[in-house]
């Protein structure tokens, strides 16, 4: 039974320590606040900090760094420091380390679709700090200090995700309730979107994985679907009559002059004002991980916000 540090208990680390414990492993849980899990070790960590990660990543068989900074606009000040404790720890324990990684690294223009092998091109800060963050993981690799994977995915959804997911409770919540979804970006473009379980497996499936690392792993995503199909496919399914509109750009550009947190945001938007696809095919026939259908998916997120909607009110 192996011991697993999952550092960060947001949307994605809290899924992934439960399905760890699910499993059998003993999983130790680093957070900032000491967040508790059912059945996982709560640790009080602060990510950036080596001494404090290396210590709570002794005797562990893989590190997952499935965490992140809040402040969107500050990930250049803020993401190194992570990384480099990562690495550090990971050195200092013999851990094996999965980092947890977004596709912002390929970078407006990339082909479509992006596959594992492609270079990195990123085209705005946030891109480039994680281009960055794993470069400096690839060179303490091929230094023979650590073995480290790269798990990337599209934009999430999952039953509970919030506000600052795409295709969060600002998406599903008017769409459940019959209203307008204001969305960022355009309406109409493919999107490749990744599901929380498919993200949760995908991770533990790479730290499992016995051939050789130092490698990306992509997610794998359902059928790509803009957000006007995707509100045609829920009011199918709940029989509402809801829809989808872009917010202005000139009034997220003025937003974002005063908001540091929209202009980052602003930067990232050609990924859903172009096809934005994502391919998988060396997770698939190499770990074995396919992406949940939307026929399941979709069902099962609507019935989690319905829930959670009924909880509120009770």
């Amino acid at each position: 039974m192996a011991i697993q540090l999952v550092v960060g208990a947001g949307f994605i680390g809290d899924a992934l320590a439960r399905a760890l414990v699910a499993r059998g492993d003993t999983v130790r849980l680093a957070t900032r606040s000491g967040t508790i899990v059912p059945g996982v070790t709560a640790l009080t960590v602060d990510a950036s900090d080596p001494d404090a990660l290396a210590a709570a990543a002794a005797g562990v068989a893989t590190i997952f760094l499935a965490t992140g900074p809040r402040q969107y606009h500050r990930w250049p000040e803020l993401w190194p420091p992570m990384y480099r404790a990562a690495i550090e720890a990971a050195h200092r324990s013999s851990a094996r380390l999965v980092l947890m990684g977004n596709l912002y690294g390929y970078g407006e223009g990339s082909a479509m679709p992006m596959s594992e092998t492609m270079p990195q091109h990123p085209t705005e800060p946030k891109g480039r700090v994680r281009a960055e963050g794993w470069a400096l993981a690839l060179a303490a690799q091929a230094q023979g200090e650590i073995e480290v994977v790269e798990v990337r995915a599209s934009d999430y959804f999952g039953p509970g995700a919030g506000k600052s997911s795409q295709l969060g409770s600002a998406f599903f919540g008017p769409l459940l309730a019959g209203k307008t979804a204001r969305i960022f970006g355009s309406a109409t473009e493919p999107h490749s979107w990744c599901y929380l379980p498919d993200i949760v497996a995908t991770l533990i499936a790479a730290a499992d994985y016995r051939g050789p690392w130092g490698w990306v792993w992509h997610v794998p995503a359902a059928e790509p679907l803009s957000r006007a199909e995707l509100a045609e496919r829920v009011n199918r399914l709940t029989g509402e009559k809801g829809s989808v509109t872009a917010l202005s750009p000139a009034f997220l550009g003025l937003l974002g002059f005063f908001v540091p947190f929209i202009r980052a945001a602003n930067d990232s938007v050609y990924q859903f004002d172009q096809p934005f696809i994502v391919d998988s095919a060396e997770t698939g026939r190499l770990l074995g991980v396919q992406a949940t259908p939307w026929e399941r998916s979709l069902p099962a997120v609507i019935d989690g916000y319905r829930a959670k909607a009924a909880q509120e009110v009770s």
